[in-house]
């Protein structure tokens, strides 16, 4: 069933097409937009040939692409820069819109220090000749509205222009092509009657064309990609809204209102949107496939074919939950002496490199010959099949909308029958008696925005940037001593055995602090680390393991695996051997 199918004329075409005409030579013409730096450069020069001096900027992150667009760096020493603060935005807010600046100038001092409320950055150049350059940045912004009614500060698009005179014709935000696909994605789906029982589809396909930008920063594995922002905001914007629906609270892991799914993809033209509400389509049987390599050599994503493949080979006694799609959730249960723990990976199914530690070590664990373990690899596979599914079009981005189940809930805040893939977690703790899980999970691998709902996102402020590998530990209430022991002894072996695991926390870590004004976790033996009492786990022990790995591959991806295996090895021997 179709709800919207619409198209919006570019923007950039629209202000170039605008201006041109002979009324306006000799005027000055800057705008604000979501638009890659080629076609803002391309505008520029159509209107300097109709004699119209134009500079079109980036709406989105306008201090980074300023200095990567603006600023002669030769010769940069140092770089002050005061940023904007604003009565309904969080004192971060601009310091993180500005990442990674502080690393991306390599070489050059950078300080952020608080300026002034009116939307500029005001920036001090130093050269080593003893040139000082001032500079204004404009950091077009505009109030909206939360979900709940609460003011809200949001990156727009603005235009500002004079003519050959002089006077100001033009100085005010301006919704651009990417502002209005994503308004009417949202009015579009609040404005529907869903009904009043949860889920309320099976697949909400949100397919989005249009242009913008997608690029790799000179660092780590940073990207800058409207592309992907948009879809963090659909997708994030759009399960606020069904929570609002249902009368949960903001945030309510356990929402099932079906599986949201946008779709956005490049298009240098008009913008094109179409939301339609689908079936679920049957799912491909899952054939078990041998690898190519070792795993340990593994450099991206596996299969749903090649987990089934590693599953079986374990033998031990197999277990089996469905998805709510139909496919499998495959689990084994391998019988020992002493006490069991259970392994899972892929709850959320864009973490990816748990999946490939969670099998690293239960192979290590099996060949020892005194194993005692259940294994779930990939907990969430309908989620991981979308994964799948919207990589081939965006490889490095964090595709959130892959996160949780088809039901669009997380599988671990399940709340009542039919429990579907949570079953197989039953299963795994009935089986073997393990009072220790071993959760493997991921983050982004570089920065998250939504930057048309306020920019940092919602209810996940504290993963906005990566900040290293940590290990996140909750516990029953009696088991805190326990407890504060394995996070010791894990994070002590850790920093031993794995090389380059400190340093890669540490690089991390003081770029996280720069730009995010907090310390973020406590860190232990050079790994952050989050202790916490709590009854809703349903074993007693519970140690989360997070890998900045949304969505890497390589080397990166080996060196995720291998710390989420030795995380697994090392939590296993210490609480195997009695903490």
């Amino acid at each position: 069933m179709s709800l919207l199918e619409k198209t919006f004329d570019r923007t950039l075409d629209a202000w170039t097409h605008a201006y041109m005409a002979p009324a306006w030579r000799g005027a000055v013409v800057e705008g604000w937009l979501f638009e890659g730096v080629e076609a803002r450069r391309a505008a520029e020069a159509r209107l300097a040939q109709a004699g119209v001096t134009a500079r079109f900027r980036s709406a989105y992150k306008p201090l980074v692409h300023f200095f990567l667009e603006e600023v002669d760096r030769e010769g940069l020493v140092s770089a002050l820069v005061r940023y904007p603060l604003h009565e309904h935005a969080q004192a971060k807010r601009f310091t993180l819109e500005a990442y990674p600046l502080v690393a991306l100038m390599e070489g050059v001092h950078v300080v952020m220090e608080p300026g002034a409320s009116d939307l500029h950055y005001d920036v001090a150049l130093t050269y080593a000749d003893g040139r000082k350059v001032d500079a204004r940045v404009f950091a077009p912004n505009q109030l909206g509205q939360t979900q709940d009614g609460k003011p809200e500060l949001s990156p727009t698009g603005w235009l500002r222009v004079r003519d050959a005179e002089g006077q100001v014709q033009a100085d005010a935000a301006q919704a651009t092509e990417y502002q209005q696909v994503f308004r009417s994605i949202v009015d579009t789906v609040r404005n529907h009657a869903w009904g009043t029982h949860e889920p309320y589809f099976d697949r909400l396909e949100i397919r989005v064309d249009l242009p913008g930008m997608d690029f790799a920063l000179p660092l780590d594995e940073e990207i800058i990609s409207t592309f992907e922002a948009l879809h963090e905001d659909v997708y994030f914007s759009l399960l606020e809204h069904f929570q609002h629906h249902s009368g949960r609270p903001s945030g309510d892991r356990g929402l099932q209102p079906g599986q949201i799914i946008p779709d956005i993809r490049r298009h240098d033209g008009a913008a094109r949107v179409q939301i339609s509400v689908e079936p679920f389509e049957a799912p491909a049987p899952v054939v078990a496939t041998p690898l190519d390599a070792p795993l340990a050599q593994r450099r991206e994503p596996l299969t749903a074919g090649q987990i089934a493949g590693c599953m079986a080979a374990f033998g031990g006694d197999a277990f089996q939950a469905v998805s709510r799609q139909g496919r499998p959730v495959l689990g084994t249960y391998v019988r020992g002496p002493g006490p069991a723990v259970f392994i899972s990976g892929a709850q959320h199914a864009n973490e990816t490199s748990g999946v490939v530690g969670a099998l690293r070590a239960a192979q290590t664990l099996a060949a020892d010959g005194n194993a005692h373990f259940a294994l779930i690899a990939a907990e969430n596979p309908d989620g991981y099949a979308l994964f799948n599914r919207l990589r081939e079009h965006h490889p490095r981005h964090m595709l959130h909308a892959s996160r949780y189940s088809a039901l669009g809930d997380d599988i671990a805040y399940r709340e009542h029958a039919p429990f579907f893939e949570r079953d197989g977690r039953h299963q795994a703790h009935a089986i073997s008696g393990a009072q220790l899980h071993i959760n493997l999970h991921g983050y982004p691998a570089h920065e998250w925005t939504r930057p048309l709902s306020g920019y940092l996102p919602r209810n996940f402020e504290l993963w906005t940037v990566p900040k290293g590998f940590f290990l996140v530990l909750r516990h029953h209430p009696g088991w805190s001593e326990r407890a504060h022991r394995l996070i010791e002894g894990v994070t002590a072996r850790l920093a031993r055995t794995v090389p380059g695991l400190v340093e890669f926390n540490a690089r991390q870590l003081e770029l996280f602090h720069a730009h995010a004004l907090e310390s973020g976790f406590d860190v232990l033996n050079g790994i952050p680390v989050q202790i916490t009492e709590s009854d809703r786990e349903e074993l007693p022990l519970a140690l989360i393991s997070e890998f900045p790995d949304e969505t890497v591959y390589g080397d990166r991806f080996v060196f995720a695996h291998t710390v989420q295996m030795e995380t697994v090895l090392a939590a296993t021997e210490l609480y195997r051997s009695g903490l």
